[in-house]
């Protein structure tokens, strides 16, 4: 004779499921950061078996995406960056993301940004910042050594005010700035920080 309960710990796949997963991979996410919430804990917090969330999520990159309710994988825009030259950084990253923001994928991206800044537990915004954005650009930038994650940092504080400016408060001339134009003038920003003399210690 069987029993009519489900095995334990784990829940049928089903919309439920997926659910579940994205609930326990945003608390796992915040609690610990994007390096150490392994998909293996995320399941275990889900109550599923661990090849249930690559099934519906793919990679954990694709569950981040997904947990944060990003249009797209950060990962794709992050591989572009890795192979440019540091000394291009700066005009490049302006040349890839403001189309991003412009595209038909600029709606959700800006809701999923007013979303991470509305918040009121920013663990999610700063794993997303710290663990992702950042953690490719830090190493390439750590000039001189120990500088990187303030690079990084103020790089990243650039590219925050220019999306708020441009896509939030819509605010002129930058609302309405060719991406070439704002390639021009932003980028040598973005490339001091990450290459020019700044006041640093590391």
């Amino acid at each position: 004779m069987t029993s009519g309960n489900t095995r334990s710990g784990r829940r049928p796949g089903n919309s439920g499921t997926r659910a579940a997963i994205l609930d326990a991979a945003r608390l796992r996410f915040a609690a610990v950061g994007f390096d150490k919430a392994s998909i293996r804990s995320i399941a275990t917090a889900a109550g599923v078996d661990p090849a249930l969330v690559h099934h519906y999520f793919g990679t954990k990159h694709e569950l981040f995406a997904a947990a944060l309710e990003l249009p797209i994988d950060p990962q794709d825009i992050l591989d572009r960056f890795a192979v440019i030259p540091v000394s291009e950084l700066g005009e490049t990253i302006i040349r890839t993301v403001v189309p991003i923001w412009d595209s038909d994928f600029g709606a959700p991206t800006i809701a999923a940004f007013r979303s991470l800044l509305g918040s009121e537990d920013p663990a999610l915004a700063r794993t997303f910042i710290l663990d992702v954005v950042l953690k490719s650009i830090r190493p390439r930038v750590d000039s001189p050594p120990g500088t990187g994650a303030r690079r990084a940092a103020l790089a990243a504080s650039q590219l925050a005010g220019l999306l708020v400016t441009r896509k939030i408060l819509r605010l002129d001339p930058i609302a309405s700035m060719t991406v070439e134009e704002l390639a021009a003038t932003v980028g040598p920003t973005l490339q001091r920080y990450f290459t020019g003399t700044l006041p640093l210690e590391p």
